[in-house]
């Protein structure tokens, strides 16, 4: 079922989503959840499709707000209700004129499903530069951007990373999921001691700081990147005494798991929909502490990348002199500088960090 509403109100809207469930004979207990997406006309069609995907898993009440003509028209509020169509959930796009644009969480709050949690998803480049602090995400339990769309992929990334709240997510995050089950998985296996680590990807790859970061976090050691012509992640090596812990993927598709004294092994490790993305981050509601380490991780990082060093041969006296700091200084000057120095190292080159 499909209802238009044009220069409309929020009491029009619901009593509107009402009707249309009392028709269908569909009670809105079954919602779990509100979503909202934040988007633009011409970015609409594709999170909206992600969304009707996810919600067959997550039955929810989806709220799209579209901007249109913030400046230079009186405002107005036009509604699209799709219900019923696709799975069991309510879609709601609302597309905002003028000022009202400008205000989009006093059309959006009367709309939530009551005691119910709220998640607020950016697709796209469309990431605010606080999210938390954006209107719309400041309603929500979680909040969920994307730094690989944006324009400036790892700028994006390092400004969530210092205004990261509890409940932040990014999709660069979850679409290394797989590849930290896959990696937990080897490593659950007897191995001599890893003294270092490699991630190969495509340039600018959110995910790959993102693993970087997570590897140091949760072994301790210096990480390096190498850019790859991708795409996606390309490899993983883990050096131990032994031999090479690897995981390499080219195709984005199967990967092979290769370590010490074993025969290779293939694994399905596919590049994953945005559908895919979305409906796993709506199925963790609370704060993900293992993400909040590994940007956490990335930002200091990033810190010490673009600190201004003293001179190689100063002795103890300065901030990267003394002793007793030695492992995490190796592993800060291992990982400083992935952002900057990978972006501009050429395909298949070792990046300045890995010197």
């Amino acid at each position: 079922m499909n209802i238009d509403l044009t220069d409309t109100t929020t009491r029009r809207i619901q009593e509107s989503l009402t009707q249309a469930r009392h028709l269908m004979g569909g009670p809105a207990v079954g919602m779990v959840l509100t979503l909202i997406i934040v988007t633009d006309e011409s970015a609409q069609y594709d999170a909206v499709r992600a969304a009707t995907e996810a919600a067959r898993e997550h039955p929810c009440r989806v709220l799209t707000v579209i901007s249109r003509d913030a400046r230079g028209s009186s405002s107005r509020l036009d509604a699209e209700i799709r219900m019923g169509e696709t799975g069991p959930g309510e879609t709601v796009l609302l597309r905002m004129y003028g000022p009202l644009a400008e205000h989009a969480d006093s059309v959006v709050v009367p709309l939530l499903m009551p005691d119910t949690p709220v998640v607020t998803w950016w697709p796209g480049g469309r990431v605010p530069k606080v999210p938390s602090g954006d209107p719309l995400g400041a309603l929500a339990a979680r909040r969920v951007t994307d730094s690989y769309a944006a324009r400036d992929r790892l700028g994006t990334l390092a400004r969530l990373a210092e205004v990261y709240r509890p409940g932040d997510t990014d999709f660069g995050w979850t679409r290394i999921t797989n590849w930290r089950s896959l990696l937990a998985a080897a490593l659950d296996q007897d191995h001599d001691e890893i003294t270092v680590g490699e991630v190969s990807a495509e340039p600018d790859s959110p995910s790959a700081e993102l693993l970087a970061a997570w590897l140091e976090v949760r072994l301790g050691i210096r990480v390096v990147r190498t850019v790859s012509d991708g795409p996606g992640i390309t490899g993983v090596r883990l050096t131990t005494r032994s031999g090479d812990i690897e995981v390499s993927r080219h195709d984005g598709r199967v990967a092979t798991l290769s370590r010490p004294g074993q025969p290779d092994r293939q694994v399905a490790l596919h590049r994953r929909p945005m559908a895919d993305l979305l409906a796993e981050e709506l199925r963790r509601l609370d704060p993900d502490e293992v993400y909040q380490d590994a940007v956490t991780r990335f930002a200091k990082d990033l810190t010490a990348a673009t600190t201004p060093q003293g001179p190689a041969d100063t002795g103890g006296g300065g901030t990267d002199g003394g002793t007793g700091d030695g492992a995490d200084k190796g592993s800060d000057k291992g990982a400083a500088g992935r952002a900057g120095a990978a972006k501009k190292a050429a395909p298949g080159k070792r990046s300045g960090s890995a010197k």
